[in-house]
């Protein structure tokens, strides 16, 4: 890797400030920073490190609202008793991803900023139609991720918490890479007040929700309403672990799967 400064501000207000610099790059966790600047992918002139920020390591369950602080790691968030008893699809999402050393050191704001098209977190933020907010707004699921490895995040803003609202009902399945334990393909599922969601990560070049899924689950909420049901492979991922038809084949399988746990 090349050289680099670093910075580990104290404050919100710092750490965007340093954020602004030309060159700068925000660090959380470092899980897919740091890996890229070891290939030579990425070469920030500076880091900014997240870690020393107060109160991005909160976890918080008031009514309806689970909110969890962009630094708290996959772990933190398995691990909460509270979370686990709102959300029990959530909690069993991040104690699955990747890991223990990744669970000990990724972070759902790091993960939501990278936005991998493979990344489990992705699923549970669209799929739950939870909040982003930043340093600056507040930004709805629907409208944050916009592509590959993109979001709409401006230069230099900060993930500060999400939001999630507390379902009626949720699941999540994702079927792995076993070396990797990435998603070739995640569906995660709710019903709540914001009716039904499916979303998808793994099967596509960013998380985006099955509508026609939705649609069935929306009439009847059970696995067998997902029965024959299919996706359109068009625009999915082909690559050494399966066929964009293969992906889209195990879409509605693991929607039902979802459902049914």
């Amino acid at each position: 890797m090349q050289a680099f400064a670093y910075a580990k501000p104290a404050s919100l207000a710092d750490a965007a400030r340093a954020a602004g610099a030309d060159g700068a790059k925000l660090i959380a966790g470092g899980q897919s920073l740091l890996a890229a600047m070891k290939l030579g992918l990425a070469a920030p002139e500076a880091l900014v490190d997240l870690a020393g920020v107060a109160g991005l390591h909160d976890i918080t369950v008031s009514g309806a609202v689970v909110k969890v602080g962009a630094m708290c790691t996959h772990a933190a968030v398995a691990a909460h008793a509270g979370l686990a008893a709102a959300i029990p699809a959530l909690a069993d999402l991040a104690g699955k991803i990747g890991d223990r050393q990744v669970r000990n050191r990724g972070t759902i704001g790091g993960s939501l900023a990278n936005n991998d098209p493979a990344a489990c977190y992705t699923a549970a933020v669209l799929g739950l139609g939870a909040t982003i907010h930043t340093d600056r707004r507040s930004i709805a699921a629907d409208d944050f991720f916009t592509g590959l490895y993109e979001t709409a995040l401006a230069d230099g803003e900060v993930i500060t918490a999400v939001s999630f609202p507390v379902p009626e009902k949720a699941g999540w399945q994702k079927f792995k890479q076993p070396a990797s334990r990435f998603a070739i393909v995640g569906v995660f599922v709710s019903r709540g007040s914001q009716g039904v969601r499916v979303a998808v990560t793994g099967a596509g070049a960013c998380v985006f929700r099955a509508k026609g899924l939705e649609a069935k689950l929306a009439s009847n909420w059970s696995a067998a309403a997902l029965a024959g049901a299919t996706v359109s492979a068009d625009g999915l991922n082909t690559d050494l672990h399966g066929s964009a038809e293969y992906r889209a084949a195990l879409i509605p399988v693991l929607a039902g799967r979802a459902v049914a746990a």
